[in-house]
């Protein structure tokens, strides 16, 4: 099976598991039990996802509470450190994979690297689950159903095309012509040594 092909599967399951209570405190039981495998990783990854695509739903809420409001926000910015954690993560299962593979002296650099390709599909299989249920939720407007048909269809497309791009990464890593590489976030913000706005606290 195909590396999107994995994913697709598993972050259908994922995001099937949150909707059963769907809620942003639901607890998560993920059904793969290898901690190295790479079901059990992406499986996560979605899961963080799913909980921070409706995180970003509720705070735009217009009659929300500001101290609610700026809870989410915390929420949402911790979340978006345990995403770039969860890529970073799955990075390194790639490199630890692939890195024995020889490149040819003329392989090129990706501008993005297996992980985040996979992030993005991620997040292009939550825009298709809910775009769906735009396209068939019976109190919406004719108008919206169609228009939502018609952004459904592009998005699918858009996934397709995604998932043979992904494949191919993978494939051309595997011959030599791409040379896997990893790129780390770095992120200042969540840090209280590198944020200034935090740091400064403590002056």
């Amino acid at each position: 099976m195909s590396v999107s092909s994995v994913c697709n599967k598993v972050f259908k399951i994922a995001i099937d598991d949150y909707h059963i209570s769907n809620s942003v405190d639901g607890k998560k039981t993920n059904p793969f039990s290898d901690s190295s495998s790479l079901e059990k990783i992406i499986y996560n990854k979605c899961w963080i996802d799913t909980v921070q695509w409706h995180l970003e739903d509720i705070i735009r809420k217009p009659n929300i509470e500001p101290y609610e409001a700026l809870k989410i926000k915390r929420r949402i910015d911790s979340s978006n450190q345990d995403r770039t954690d969860m890529v970073e993560e799955l990075d390194d299962y790639f490199f630890k994979k692939y890195s024995s593979e020889n490149p040819k002296q003329e392989a090129i650099l990706n501008t993005e690297t297996p992980a985040w390709a996979i992030d993005r599909l991620s997040i292009l299989s939550l825009k298709i689950y809910h775009m769906k249920e735009e396209a068939e939720r019976d109190t919406a407007s004719t108008d919206h159903r169609k228009k939502c048909s018609f952004k459904l269809s592009t998005l699918l497309e858009q996934k397709s095309n995604l998932s043979m791009a992904i494949d191919q990464l993978f494939d051309n890593i595997s011959s030599g012509k791409v040379r896997i590489a990893t790129y780390k976030q770095m992120k200042m913000y969540n840090d209280e040594s590198l944020n200034p706005e935090l740091y400064s606290q403590n002056d």
